[in-house]
C-alpha cells in the first residue's frame, strides 16, 4: 500500500481513494494533487517517488517537468503584456516582429498564433535538433516558414514552436524572456515554486521521469503532424540535460509543483486574486480564456476548443464538468486548469509518464473524485 500525505478533509477521501488505486494499478512512480477553492488550498495530496529506484520521496519540494502544461504559464504572461498595453490579441504579430510576415504570415494576428491557428506546427525540413536551446536560431526558422495551412482557417497544435512564438511576442514588447519574466513578477513575489527553464541550482529537486512505453496514438499522419511530432527533429537532442533544463522555452520546458500551478489557477478562477494582489483582471481572463476557434484539430486527433494560448475543457472535458474550465495538459499526464463557475484551481503533476495525448485516466480520477466531493 502507498504511503498517501499531505493533508484531504473526509470529504475527499474520494481522491484518496482514486489516487491510492493508480498506485495499485501500477500506473504511478509518484505523484501530487493540489485544489484550491476560493482562493484557499483545500487539498494537497502526494505519493510514491521521486526517482525510479524508489530511494527519493515524492514531497513538498519535489520538482516536475510538465511539459505542455507551460503553455497555461505562456498564455498568462501574454494575457497580463495585453492588460499592461503592451500589446493586443486582434494585432498582427508581424506589427512587433517584422520578421515574421515572410512566407505569407503577414495577417496572422496575436489571437490566432496563440490558438495554434498559424501553420507553424514544427519544421518538415531537417535540422539540427541541438538548436531548440538556441533561441535566436529558432526564432529565425520560424520566422522564415510558409504555413502548412491557411492561417486562420483551422486549428493543428503547435508543440514546441508555440513557446518559442508567444516567448518571441512577449521579448519583443516586454524585452524578458518568458522565464525570467515568470520568476521575477510572479513565482518570487507570491512564492511560487514554478519555472520556465530551470537555474542548475534547482536540478536536485526534479523527480526523475520514466518515458511513456509506447508512442500516442496521433490518428491519420499529415505533414503537420509530422512536423510537430514525427520528425527526429521534432524535439530536443545532442545536448546535455543540464543544457535544456537552464532553457526557457514556454511551450515545453516548465518545471512545477502542484501546489504552486493549483495556487497560480487557483487566482485565475478566483477574478484573479493571488494573496490579495490581482495578478490579472477579470476582464482579461474572460478575454484570455473565450474561445477563438473550435473544431477538428489537423495535429491532435481531438475535436479542439482553443484560447488565446489556453485549452478549453470543452468538448472533451480532461478536467472535470466545469463548462467554462481552461488551462493545459501537459506529455505524459500533467494538468492544470481554472474552473471560474466553482473558483477552482487544480494540478496534477507526476513522474510516471503515460501514453495518453489529452485527458489521462489517473488525473481525470482524481479530479472526477474532487468534483464528487464539493
Amino acid at each position: 500500500m502507498v504511503e498517501i500525505t499531505g493533508f484531504a478533509p473526509a470529504r475527499f477521501a474520494g481522491v484518496k481513494d482514486a489516487m491510492a488505486a493508480n498506485f495499485a494499478a501500477g500506473e504511478e512512480i509518484g505523484c501530487r494533487f493540489t485544489l484550491v477553492e476560493a482562493g484557499e488550498v483545500v487539498l494537497d495530496l502526494r505519493a510514491g517517488h521521486a526517482d525510479r529506484k524508489r530511494t527519493r520521496p515524492f514531497d513538498e519540494t519535489t520538482l516536475t517537468c510538465v511539459f505542455s502544461t507551460t503553455k497555461a504559464l505562456a498564455a498568462l504572461l501574454i494575457a497580463r503584456a495585453v492588460e499592461a498595453g503592451k500589446l493586443t490579441y486582434d494585432q498582427r504579430v508581424a506589427d512587433v516582429w517584422p520578421e515574421f510576415a515572410h512566407g505569407g504570415k503577414g495577417e496572422i494576428t496575436v489571437e490566432q498564433a496563440l490558438s495554434h491557428q498559424g501553420g507553424l506546427s514544427g519544421f518538415l525540413e531537417p535540422m539540427d535538433p541541438a538548436l531548440w536551446v538556441n533561441w535566436e536560431a529558432i526564432c529565425e526558422r520560424i520566422a522564415a516558414l510558409a504555413p502548412m495551412w491557411p492561417p486562420g482557417s483551422a486549428s493543428g497544435y503547435h508543440p514546441i514552436t508555440f513557446g518559442y512564438i508567444a516567448g518571441e511576442l512577449h521579448r519583443r514588447v516586454d524585452g524578458r524572456l518568458m522565464g525570467d519574466a515568470l520568476h521575477e513578477d510572479i513565482a518570487t513575489p507570491f512564492g511560487l515554486d514554478l519555472w520556465i527553464g530551470l537555474p542548475e541550482s534547482e536540478h536536485d529537486r526534479l523527480s526523475e521521469l520514466q518515458r511513456p512505453s509506447a508512442l500516442p496514438e496521433f490518428g491519420e499522419i499529415n505533414d503537420p503532424t509530422r512536423a510537430a511530432f514525427l520528425t527526429p527533429w521534432a524535439s530536443v537532442s545532442g545536448v546535455s540535460a543540464t543544457e535544456w533544463r537552464k532553457t526557457q522555452v514556454p511551450s515545453a520546458n516548465g518545471y512545477a509543483t502542484a501546489e504552486a500551478l493549483a495556487r497560480l489557477m487557483g487566482a485565475l478562477a478566483n477574478d484573479g486574486w493571488l494573496e490579495g494582489d490581482e495578478i490579472l483582471s477579470p476582464a482579461l481572463i474572460a478575454e484570455a480564456s473565450r474561445e477563438r476557434i473550435r473544431g477538428q484539430d489537423l495535429v491532435l486527433p481531438f475535436d479542439m476548443s482553443w484560447a488565446a494560448g489556453f485549452m478549453r475543457n470543452a468538448p472533451n472535458q480532461p478536467w472535470g464538468p466545469g463548462e467554462q474550465s481552461f488551462g493545459h495538459s501537459g506529455w505524459g499526464g500533467s494538468c492544470a486548469f481554472a474552473d471560474p463557475e466553482r473558483r477552482l484551481g487544480g494540478a496534477y503533476v507526476m513522474n510516471k509518464q503515460g501514453t495518453a495525448l489529452m485527458g489521462d485516466l489517473r488525473p481525470r480520477r482524481v479530479i472526477e473524485a474532487a468534483y464528487a466531493a464539493l
